[in-house]
């Protein structure tokens, strides 16, 4: 069994994908999976469904969607019993599942190691993970499913989490000299988040350490122009330090002298 909440959620077993196809059902599947192995109390499914406008008929309808979400366990997976893979407690349900068949557990586990390589300056060890941890998203985090207020702060949380576990890849791969190689993902990454300043730092740097120093100001530039125009704001404190020193051509930026930016 393989559960997938990074991107489409879905459930897979024997190689076919099985998935709900009412709304609300999936809403219920993908907050019992964000939750995997863990209680999920009804007032918290209710207040995902429903918000603050909940039915007369929530508890009876709650009840309906467990229960379409158990007849899909058993058609999917008939050697278990569905009471057993989606429990019923007193307070709630908890969906039980292994916790390596989730990919937001495998995606954790990965990133904390990466996090930990980073921080003993284990860079390319770093990497690896960190690269290991963001291969497992297949795109934005519950991208099939219509949120309530619940799910959305999840989804926000997983996509911040993604945003620095890629920052911190590619600083750890900067500090392995590897800015060539990335100055191509770097210049998608600035035109998906054109006011996301890390990502157009490291442009920045990654294009002046590969001997484009003009490509390097005119990714200044183009930020200071965004952040003027959208929000009226001049570019952070480190960025205009970086700005300067590129001008400068200090050789505190060279791979030889410095590490990534941190």
């Amino acid at each position: 069994m393989e559960a997938q909440v990074l991107g489409p959620v879905s459930i897979t077993t024997g190689g076919h994908a099985v998935m709900p196809s009412a709304r609300k059902t999936k809403q219920v599947l993908a907050l019992l999976l964000l939750n995997a192995n863990h209680l999920v109390s009804v007032p918290t499914l209710i207040e995902e469904l429903w918000e603050d406008k909940p039915p007369a008929s929530a508890m009876t309808t709650l009840q309906t969607y467990v229960f379409q979400l158990r007849r899909m366990i058993a058609e999917a997976m008939p050697s278990v019993s569905p009471k057993d893979v989606l429990a019923t407690t007193l307070n709630g349900y908890v969906l039980q599942i292994p916790p390596e068949s989730l990919d937001l557990n495998r995606y954790e586990q990965a990133r904390m190691l990466g996090l930990r390589h980073y921080a003993t300056g284990e860079f390319r060890q770093a990497a690896d993970s960190l690269r290991t941890a963001l291969g497992t998203w297949r795109g934005p985090a519950l991208a099939d499913v219509k949120t309530g207020r619940l799910l959305d702060s999840e989804v926000v949380r997983l996509q911040e989490s993604r945003l620095t576990a890629h920052e911190t890849c590619i600083n750890a791969e900067l500090a392995i000299g590897e800015h060539g190689t990335l100055v191509s993902e770097l210049t998608g990454l600035t035109a998906q988040h054109p006011m996301h300043e890390p990502f157009h730092r490291q442009l920045m740097l990654a294009l002046y350490r590969a001997g484009r120093r003009p490509d390097a100001l005119n990714a200044f530039r183009r930020l200071r122009s965004t952040l003027v125009d959208e929000l009226g704001l001049e570019p952070s404190r480190e960025v205009q330090s970086l700005h300067q020193s590129i001008l400068s051509a200090d050789p505190a930026l060279d791979h030889d002298h410095a590490l990534a930016l941190r």
